[in-house]
């Protein structure tokens, strides 16, 4: 059963489904959901993200992976654990530039590819990289890093919205065979209760994503890891703009498919990336109650800057101007710029390894060192090639396209 008649189907048994299970079916079904059924990232995927725009960033976590290593006294395994890893291609380029950091670091290091889907990636042929299907989290006793990029993004979200005063949840039902939103009574009390917590007052009409899976993640993470570190990349801000009336009237929930934002959730489904900007402040909550220590928040543009970033382009330019190299600079520009990749934030936990200051968040003599002296990173052709002008540039302030799931008298902004 594909993903949309299983959407179908629960509504024609059940009634109307929360936009949270709809989301949960339409990417992660078994058959035919978009994450579980072929490549989506990358040239012949419908979007890119950082591991595929350029080595350089596997090279620069790897900077602050190996901080990381000495800051927990050099453990003779050193484990690196991905979730939602893909095709592997982080993995390929962090260990790349390991092996030339320290032959003990290199040693030490384990890194574990974490995704739902069971094929293997680009991390096959590696020794020390491993591969473990599953939709949670099942390790213990971890020493080293858990690391999430563009993941939590991903995770399916309930819409919440003021209808006549009264907080409402956005339900999907079926009118006329097609797919429709609905106003109905929140599935559930704590969509209030976040909302509460975060002193958010929705305007009327306005609708925001909340996810409720952010808190189960965050134990999971703080369960599995012994000692170490927590690595948090993606797309989103703090409450008090994630949630303004004013910047988001109507959330960000987007879809994108061939590289083009669509922003129509309730069609093609399973056929088409869906994901919405993560609440950093909810996030750094649960990593409180769950016992990890806050250890920073910037953006990715700052945090790669503070391990190398700028180095390591200047030295792309030294090694000639042929297109290549082109290539390369246009690459690692793509990761800091301040309306795409770069405006991408970073938060970072610790767990029984004191409060250190990991390089990410303050520029260091240790992380420039690194950087000018390990293998200049060159994109291979598993990275996309933005100096051919094929790829729109990724952009995080999405002008979100709902005007076809909204009646004419819908409230506007």
């Amino acid at each position: 059963m594909t993903a949309k008649a299983e959407i179908r189907r629960r509504i024609s048994a059940h009634g109307a489904i929360t936009f949270a299970e709809f989301m949960e079916v339409a990417l992660y079904h078994p058959e035919g959901g978009y994450y579980t059924s072929g490549e989506r990232i990358g040239a012949a995927g419908d979007y890119y993200t950082s591991p595929s725009v350029h080595p350089a960033f596997g090279a620069l976590l790897a900077v602050q992976f190996f901080q990381i290593w000495q800051l927990l006294e050099r453990p003779p395994e050193f484990t690196v654990v991905e979730g939602g890893a893909e095709n592997g291609l982080l993995c390929r380029d962090v260990m790349a530039a390991a092996e030339s950091f320290d032959p003990e670091f290199a040693r030490s290091l384990r890194y574990v590819c974490l995704d739902r889907r069971v094929t293997p990636g680009l991390e096959r042929g590696l020794a020390s990289a491993y591969r473990i299907a599953s939709n949670s989290l099942p390790l213990q006793g971890v020493v080293g890093c858990v690391l999430s990029n563009e993941l939590l993004d991903a995770f399916p979200v309930h819409l919440a919205t003021v209808q006549d005063g009264q907080l409402r949840e956005l339900w999907v039902t079926a009118d006329g065979g097609e797919l429709t939103l609905v106003a109905k009574e929140p599935s559930t009390p704590l969509l209030a209760e976040r909302l509460e917590t975060l002193a958010v007052a929705l305007e009327e009409g306005q609708v925001a994503e909340i996810s409720l899976g952010l808190e189960g993640w965050v134990e999971e993470v703080a369960q599995a890891l012994e000692r170490g570190f927590v690595l948090t990349i993606d797309y989103g801000r703090l409450a008090e703009s994630l949630y303004s009336p004013t910047e988001r009237f109507r959330g960000t929930l987007t879809t994108y498919r061939d590289h083009l934002q669509t922003d129509r959730p309730l069609e093609r489904i399973g056929q088409q990336d869906m994901s919405a900007q993560v609440d950093f402040t909810s996030l750094g909550r649960a990593g409180g109650e769950a016992g990890l220590d806050f250890l920073g928040y910037t953006t990715q543009a700052d945090f790669l800057g503070n391990l190398g970033l700028d180095r390591l382009l200047q030295r792309t330019w030294a090694d000639g101007q042929h297109r290549k190299a082109r290539q390369s600079a246009i690459g690692m520009r793509e990761l800091s710029k301040p309306d795409g990749l770069g405006n991408f934030k970073v938060m970072a936990f610790g767990k029984n390894a004191g409060q250190p200051e990991l390089w990410g968040f303050n520029r260091s003599k240790e992380a420039a060192e690194l950087a000018e002296r390990m293998p200049l990173p060159v994109p291979t052709t598993e990275h996309i090639d933005l100096a051919a002008g094929r790829f729109p540039s990724a952009e995080t302030e999405f002008e979100v396209a709902w005007d076809a799931l909204w009646p004419d008298d819908a409230p506007s902004p």
